[in-house]
C-alpha cells in the first residue's frame, strides 16, 4: 500500500532542509502494508473513480484521508444534519453541521500542523519528468514498478471520450497534452495498441486525425526536440544569449515574469546546445507512429509556426512572428558557428547555466515549479551526467509526487502553507477553539516554521530576484520563492493566533518578523494600487505581445491581481490594530491605494476577475472581503453595491452559486450547465455577501446557500468533491483538494456569526 510521509528527511550530500523538512509530504510504496480490508478500501475507491470519472474529474484525495482517518481512529460521533423544505435553519442545527466539519477536517491535519492535499490536474505536468529520467537512465530507479502502475493509471482516468488528453482533467483535447500522454504511455511499457481501453491506439488517433504533432504547440515542440521526435529546426528560436543583453534591454529576462524566466531560462539552454536525447528503437518507432509522412521528408522550417486549433488559446501576433524568423534566418545561422559559437554562445550558455545553479540551490533543489524542475534537472544532467547538481534534483523529485485513487501525479509544487491559511483561519472563525486547541496548535507552530528567514543568497538583485525575508511561500519553506498573498494570509494567520491563550495555541511571533512581512507585502505595490504576486510589476505592457507559448496568456511580465491586493489589505489593516505606529503613513497610502486598485478594477457586471480560481465568485469574495476591511460598506461605497448584486443575481435556484470553469479563459461569466451548484463557489459567494452584510438587508439568500451547504454534507461530515476550482494563466486549471472542506466550513462558521439564527 501506499503511505504519505510527512516532514521526513535527513540531510547529507544531496538532500537538505532550512527548516527541518516541515511541510514536506512524500509517498512510499510498502508492499507488506495494509491488512486484506484496507487494500480492498483501496482499491474499491479506485474503481469508484474509474466509473465516475466523466462526472467527477478532480480526485477526492481518498488514498491519504483514509490513512489518516485510520491512524488517528476518527470516527465522527455528531449525528448528520437536514433542513427540511420549508423549514428554518435553527442556531443548533448550524451549530452542529459546522462542528460536524471542523471534526472531520481536523482529523485530516497532519502531525507538522499542514493539512496535505493535492494540488494538481494539468496534464502537462507528469510527462515531462518521465521523459527526463527517460533520457537519464533512471526511470527504473526513480520510478520502480508500481510506481509506473500508478503513472498509467493516471492517464488513463483522465483520457478524454474522444481518444485525446486535455490541458487539464477538465478539459477537452488538445494536440500538447495528447501527445505527450500517448509518449509517455509508450516509455512505461504500452505498446503502439496497448493500454486500457486501446489508450494508445485511440490517442495516437486523435493526433493523426489532428494533423500530426507538426501542429505541436511550442513547448510540445521542446520536448519532443530534446526527446529526438521533432527536429530542433522546427522551433522558433530560445537564444540563450538573452542572459548577456544588458539589463536596460526591452526583451532582457529581467524583466519577464519569474515563472516563464525560470522556464525559459533551462530551455534556452538546451535549445542553445541542441539537446537531443538518446535515440533508441523506441524513439524511432514513435517518430514513425506520431506523423503522417515519413520522418526524413518533413519540412521542419514550414512547421514552425503550425499549431493546432486545440492548442491556440493566445495567437501570435505578426510581430512576433517576425521576430522569431528574424532570430532564425539572420542570427541562429551565425551564432551556431565558429567564431561567435565560440565568442558569444558558449559565454551565453555558462551565463544560464549559472541562473540555473542559483535557483536550483535557493529552492533546495524543488526549483519554482514542476516545469521547471523536469528541465532544470535535464540541464544539470547535459553539463554533467555523474555531477552533483543532477543528484540533489533527484533526491527531490518525492517532492512533487501525488498518489490518489486516481493514480500517480506531479504537483505544482504544493499549496501548503496557502492551505494552511485558509484553514486557520476557518477554523478560528468557528469559535470552535476550546474544542480544537491541539489543532490550532500546531497549525500554529506550522505557519510559524514555515516563514521563510532569509533573502536569497548573495547579489540577489543581479540574480534578478527580489526580497524574501519575512515572507511565506505557496508550499514550504524550503522552496523560498515569496508570495505576496501567502505573505498575507500567513501574516493573518499569526496576528489572530496572537490573540488567544498561548496555553492553548503556543507562543505568538516575535515583532520582527511579522515587520519582515510587511515589508515584503508592501514592497510589491504597484503605482496602480495592485499588489503583484512574485516580484514587483513594472515591465511595459507590450511586452506580452511576444508570449511565446499559444496556451496561455498573460505570462511575460508580473501582472497585479484583486486577490493579492485584498489578502494585502485585509492583512495590514489587521496589523495597524496591534502596531499601529509601524510604518504608519507608508500603511495608510498603501491601503488607500490598494483599495482604488479594486474599485477600479471592478467589471461591468459588478464581479472581479479572479486570476487563481474560478473566476467572478472568487475574485469577487476576495475584492468585497478588501474593501470590507478598509471600512467601506453596501451604504458608502458603489463598488460593494455592485458586487453584492452580481453575487445575488448569479445564485441558482436551488441556493448556491456554480461557475464554470470557462468563465476564466471566456473572461466572461459562464454558469455551470443544468443549473448546478459548487459548494465550494457557494461558500466564496456566501462569505462574499456576508463581508457586505448582506444579514443587515435581507438574510434571505445565506439561509438559502446554507441550507444547501449543510444538506451536501456527507456522513462522517466531509462534503462530496465536485468541479475543480483552481486556475491559472487564464486558461489552465488547478485541483485544490482541501476547499471542499475549508471553504463550507468557512462558510458556516461566517453564517452562524451573523446570520440572525432562532
Amino acid at each position: 500500500m501506499w503511505k504519505l510521509k510527512i516532514a521526513e528527511g535527513v540531510d547529507g550530500p544531496y538532500l537538505y532542509s532550512t527548516n527541518n523538512y516541515v511541510g514536506r509530504q512524500t509517498w512510499e510504496f510498502d508492499p507488506d502494508a495494509g491488512t486484506p480490508e484496507e487494500r480492498a478500501q483501496v482499491e474499491e475507491a479506485r474503481q469508484n473513480f474509474y466509473r465516475n470519472r466523466r462526472k467527477v474529474k478532480p480526485c477526492s484525495d481518498l488514498l491519504w484521508r483514509m490513512q489518516i482517518l485510520r491512524e488517528k481512529n476518527f470516527k465522527q460521533t455528531i449525528p448528520p444534519v437536514t433542513i427540511e423544505d420549508g423549514e428554518q435553519i435553527s442556531y443548533e442545527k448550524a451549530t452542529k453541521a459546522l462542528r460536524r466539519a471542523v471534526n472531520f477536517f481536523s482529523a485530516l491535519q497532519a502531525s507538522d500542523g499542514h493539512w496535505p492535499a493535492e494540488n494538481a490536474g494539468p496534464l502537462f505536468f507528469l510527462p515531462p519528468l518521465v521523459f527526463t529520467l527517460y533520457i537519464t537512465g533512471h526511470l527504473n530507479t526513480v520510478f520502480p514498478a508500481e510506481h509506473r502502475k500508478e503513472i498509467l493509471r493516471y492517464i488513463y482516468n483522465h483520457q478524454n471520450e474522444d481518444g485525446g488528453w486535455g490541458l487539464h482533467i477538465e478539459g477537452p483535447s488538445i494536440m500538447f497534452c495528447t501527445t505527450l500522454s500517448y509518449i509517455c504511455m509508450r516509455i512505461l511499457g504500452e505498446g503502439p495498441d496497448g493500454g486500457l481501453d486501446n489508450a494508445c491506439a485511440r490517442g495516437r488517433k486523435w493526433i493523426l486525425d489532428h494533423g500530426s504533432v507538426t501542429h505541436i504547440a511550442s513547448w510540445g515542440k521542446t520536448w519532443l526536440s530534446i526527446l529526438g521526435i521533432f527536429d530542433w529546426s522546427g522551433c522558433n528560436p530560445m537564444p540563450p544569449e538573452f542572459w548577456i543583453l544588458p539589463s536596460f534591454f526591452p526583451l532582457h529576462p529581467a524583466k519577464m515574469c519569474c515563472y516563464s524566466r525560470t522556464v525559459y531560462m533551462p530551455m534556452s539552454y538546451l535549445y542553445g546546445k541542441r539537446f537531443v536525447g538518446p535515440i533508441t528503437p523506441l524513439i524511432q518507432q514513435l517518430r514513425e507512429e506520431l506523423y503522417l509522412q515519413p520522418y526524413n521528408e518533413i519540412n521542419w522550417r514550414k512547421v514552425r509556426h503550425s499549431c493546432a486549433p486545440e492548442d491556440l488559446y493566445y495567437p501570435h501576433p505578426l510581430i512576433q512572428d517576425v521576430m522569431w524568423d528574424s532570430l532564425y534566418i539572420l542570427a541562429e545561422p551565425f551564432l551556431t558557428r565558429w567564431p561567435l559559437n565560440k565568442l558569444i554562445r558558449e559565454k551565453a550558455l555558462q551565463v544560464a547555466m549559472k541562473h540555473i545553479h542559483y535557483e536550483d540551490e535557493n529552492s533546495r533543489y524543488i526549483t519554482m515549479g514542476c516545469v521547471e524542475k523536469a528541465l532544470c534537472m535535464l540541464a544539470c544532467w547535459v553539463e554533467d551526467p555523474n555531477g552533483d547538481y543532477f543528484k540533489r534534483h533527484l533526491a527531490r523529485i518525492p517532492d512533487y509526487i501525488w498518489v490518489a485513487e486516481d493514480g500517480m501525479t506531479v504537483q505544482s509544487f504544493g499549496s501548503q502553507e496557502w492551505d494552511a491559511g485558509f484553514a486557520i483561519q476557518a477554523l478560528l472563525a468557528s469559535s470552535l477553539v476550546d474544542e480544537i486547541g491541539p489543532v490550532l496548535k500546531r497549525a500554529n507552530d506550522f505557519i510559524k516554521n514555515s516563514q521563510v528567514k532569509d533573502n536569497p543568497s548573495g547579489d540577489f538583485k543581479k540574480m534578478y530576484r527580489h526580497i524574501s525575508k519575512g515572507s511565506w511561500t505557496f508550499s514550504d519553506q524550503d522552496h523560498g520563492w515569496q508570495v505576496s498573498d501567502c505573505t498575507a494570509e500567513g501574516l493573518k494567520c499569526c496576528l489572530l493566533m496572537s490573540t488567544l491563550p498561548q496555553e492553548i495555541v503556543g507562543e505568538k511571533l516575535e515583532p520582527e518578523r511579522l515587520y519582515d512581512a510587511v515589508n515584503v507585502v508592501l514592497s510589491l505595490q504597484s503605482k496602480n494600487g495592485g499588489l503583484s504576486a512574485w516580484e514587483p510589476a513594472g515591465a511595459s505592457r507590450w511586452l506580452e505581445m511576444l508570449n511565446p507559448t499559444e496556451m496561455f496568456e498573460d505570462i511575460v511580465i508580473e501582472d497585479e491581481y484583486v486577490e493579492c491586493t485584498s489578502s494585502a489589505i485585509q492583512a495590514l489593516i489587521l496589523f495597524k490594530k496591534f502596531y499601529p505606529e509601524h510604518r504608519k503613513e507608508e500603511i495608510e497610502k498603501f491601503i488607500a491605494n490598494a483599495v482604488h486598485y479594486l474599485e477600479n478594477v471592478q467589471m461591468p457586471d459588478g464581479s472581479w476577475y479572479g486570476c487563481w480560481a474560478v473566476c467572478f465568485t472568487y475574485g469577487s469574495w476576495f475584492a468585497l472581503g478588501g474593501l470590507a476591511a478598509a471600512g467601506k460598506t453596501y451604504n458608502n461605497c458603489l463598488a460593494m453595491r455592485k458586487g453584492v448584486e452580481f453575487l445575488l443575481k448569479t445564485q441558482r435556484e436551488n441556493g448556491g452559486w456554480g461557475e464554470s470553469y470557462k468563465s476564466c479563459s471566456e473572461k466572461k461569466y459562464v454558469p455551470l450547465e443544468e443549473g448546478r451548484s459548487n459548494l465550494v463557489h457557494t461558500a466564496w459567494a456566501m462569505m462574499g455577501l456576508i463581508h457586505a452584510r448582506q444579514e443587515e438587508r435581507d438574510p434571505t439568500p445565506l439561509h438559502r446557500a446554507a441550507k444547501l451547504i449543510i444538506n451536501s454534507q456527507m456522513e462522517d461530515g466531509d462534503f462530496p468533491q465536485q468541479e475543480i476550482t483552481g486556475v491559472f494563466n487564464k486558461n489552465c486549471m488547478l485541483h485544490y483538494a482541501t476547499y471542499r472542506n475549508i471553504c463550507p466550513l468557512w462558510a458556516l462558521a461566517e453564517y452562524r456569526k451573523r446570520a440572525p439564527l432562532p
